[in-house]
């Protein structure tokens, strides 16, 4: 299965009194593996939105925490392709401890391709977005 990792460093500002991560950031930083491995794959959230009229906004999250994470902890965002149709679009996450290797926590975060306005969009079958969709579930047997 094809993956991108993004790293991240907790910031003081993202943790709570007892100098834990807040359970939310965990989220954003599945936000920052998500568009990050878009781009990595050539299709930057701003190319989709400007040049295609293309946006996706979240259906459905969910992250399951497994051991806390502390302020300056460096971390990975393992993110991967779940699933992949010409109107939906799911991805997949797994948070580590960059040094320790340690799972932190773990979700799914699961998309709509809609225009502006939000009315839901099909990607036509020749899109280059849906072609490489496609190649990145079926090296995974999907």
């Amino acid at each position: 299965m094809k993956y991108h990792e993004s790293f991240v460093r907790v910031r003081y500002a993202e943790t709570d009194a007892m100098g834990l991560v807040y359970n939310t950031n965990f989220l954003i930083w599945f936000e920052v593996g998500r568009t990050e491995y878009l781009r990595a794959e050539g299709f930057p959230y701003s190319r989709l939105e400007e040049n295609e009229g293309l946006y996706l906004p979240v259906l459905d999250c969910a992250c399951r925490f497994v051991q806390p994470a502390h302020y300056d902890d460096p971390i990975t965002i393992r993110t991967v392709v779940r699933e992949a149709t010409r109107i939906k679009l799911g991805f997949g996450y797994r948070a580590f401890h960059t040094e320790g290797g340690q799972l932190l926590a773990e979700g799914h975060t699961n998309h709509v391709f809609t225009d502006r306005g939000g009315k839901p969009r099909r990607l036509s079958a020749s899109s280059p977005l849906w072609r490489c969709l496609r190649e990145l579930t079926e090296a995974d047997g999907a």
